[in-house]
């Protein structure tokens, strides 16, 4: 079982910067492929970012490309999602997700990914 904590999610002005946290638990973090999903009240869940266990695979939704990175540190059990170049339609609430494995076919699925953070909430102002 694999539990996700995210946090730094906060309110910036358009074209702020924020960088989120997603801090795993267990073991063999290394073997985990992780994502960042936003979701905005009855919308459906988007990937933004995934990443390999390895960090050899990466994948950005064409919105964010340019502006948001995503990054992993193994020893650490954590992933961040730097974000820069913030605008009002990245708020959201945004979810860490985990899998076994990178998808590689289909990153951006939310029904591939197994286990769910709580959510931290962007907001980014005009």
């Amino acid at each position: 079982q694999v539990q996700l904590v995210e946090s730094g999610g906060g309110l910036v002005q358009a074209g702020g910067s924020l960088r989120l946290s997603c801090v795993a638990s267990g073991r063999s973090f290394n073997n985990y492929a992780m994502g960042w999903f936003r979701q905005a009240p009855g919308k459906d869940r988007e990937c933004v970012a995934a990443i390999s266990g390895s960090g050899d695979n990466l994948y950005y939704a064409d919105s964010v490309k340019g502006r948001f990175t995503l990054s992993r540190d193994n020893a650490k059990n954590t992933v961040w999602l730097q974000m820069n170049g913030l605008k009002p339609e990245d708020t959201d609430v945004y979810y860490c997700a985990s899998r076994r494995t990178f998808p590689t076919n289909a990153p951006s699925s939310a029904r591939l990914y197994s286990y769910w953070g709580q959510g931290t909430q962007v907001t980014v102002s005009s």
